[in-house]
């Protein structure tokens, strides 16, 4: 009997390492990104230069990826969360610890982003390596507004959004806001005076002071969603969105190409706004957890990296890609900001998980009503 148990337990290691060996040599990568959030010729490359087949998917908002995340079989080899949402589902064991002895491009990787990212949401830079970041701010069609408001719009503050007596025109031509309860409340925190980031679940029930402002605008918005305004800003339908800095100006982009008449600018408001960190991870259940190692790489080059930012309007973390970046984006102070302005602009914090449950039950109750 000891035999034949000997030999069994050979054998069921010998098919579990074939099946390893078999799972590890499989030329295939499943991504999740954001919409809109790659270059065109990224994945093709990434194909030509290692012979993986890329499974490319896409998300809107960072409470579809948890969902998926925390579900425990989501099915992706990678994913692309924002900062604050990677810290909590880091805390809950939904990611691997990277092997950096496999992203030799590591080193390309900006200091300053590292050791932020490394005090509110990566400690020891761990489990995720930076791809983009951008900040909340204003898309606005630049002679719709003037013809509804005037010269004197206030297209720099957040009152363009935030004044019922604003929104209450803009109507007219279209105002919309993104899908993402988080970066809502933290600007309309932000607004009133509080603490963007509080932890306070009285700030997100429906009788604090942000609610209460966002259900004064409420009626005015046009629709709640997380891509659809970038075409609609360069389509000159709306006039107004609360959105990403690289999605507005991906629009403005679009709106000169198709030569439209329609004029989309983007500000980061002057009382200040949200600066965000978009972190590529590999969940704890991919399967192709070596294929994904070696695309993180690919992208930690500065040409490649720089080629996606050309093309999404994004900053991006490797310094020596600025180079390769057009100067129009280099120079916008939207995208690459002024000491000054930086100095305004505040990160996301993990949310106590009281918070983010009042949080959550507000915003469906408020895009409910």
């Amino acid at each position: 009997m000891k035999n034949a148990s000997f030999t069994l337990t050979l054998a069921s290691l010998l098919t579990a390492s074939a099946f390893t060996l078999q799972a590890a040599e499989e030329k295939v990568l499943n991504v999740y990104n954001w919409s809109d959030y790659i270059a065109e010729d990224t994945i093709a490359q990434f194909e030509a230069e290692t012979g993986i087949k890329v499974v490319y998917d896409v998300f809107d908002s960072n409470e579809v990826l948890e969902a998926k995340i925390l579900s425990g079989s989501t099915g992706f080899d990678i994913v692309v969360p924002t900062s604050d949402f990677l810290a909590r589902q880091v805390q809950a064991g939904a990611f691997i610890k990277l092997d950096k002895t496999k992203l030799s491009n590591y080193g390309n990787l900006d200091d300053k982003i590292m050791s932020m990212l490394d005090e509110t949401a990566d400690p020891d830079n761990q489990y995720a390596v930076p791809y983009l970041w951008g900040t909340t701010g204003i898309g606005y069609n630049v002679d719709k507004v003037k013809e509804v408001l005037g010269d004197n719009a206030p297209v720099d503050s957040w009152d363009l959004v935030f004044k019922p007596e604003n929104m209450e025109k803009l109507q007219s031509c279209g105002v919309a806001f993104l899908n993402a309860p988080t970066e809502l409340f933290a600007a309309a925190l932000h607004y009133v005076g509080k603490d963007p980031n509080s932890v306070d679940p009285n700030d997100y029930k429906d009788t604090g002071e942000a609610y209460k402002l966002l259900k004064s605008v409420r009626p005015y918005v046009t629709y709640f969603h997380s891509s659809q305004y970038i075409n609609d800003l360069a389509n000159g339908d709306i006039c107004v969105a609360i959105g990403w800095s690289g999605d507005v100006l991906q629009a403005s982009d679009r709106a000169a190409e198709a030569d439209n008449g329609v004029v989309v600018e983007y500000v980061i408001p002057q009382e200040g706004a949200l600066a965000w960190f978009d972190l590529m991870a590999i969940p704890a259940d991919a399967p192709h957890k070596d294929n994904a190692h070696k695309f993180i790489n690919f992208l930690l080059q500065p040409k490649v990296i720089s080629e996606i930012s050309n093309y999404v309007w994004y900053a991006n973390p490797t310094p020596a890609s600025k180079e390769f970046i057009d100067p129009e984006i280099i120079e916008h102070p939207g995208i690459y900001p002024s000491d000054e302005t930086l100095a305004k602009l505040y990160g996301a914090k993990v949310m106590p998980a009281k918070a983010s449950r009042t949080l959550t039950r507000s915003w469906t109750k408020f895009l409910q009503n």
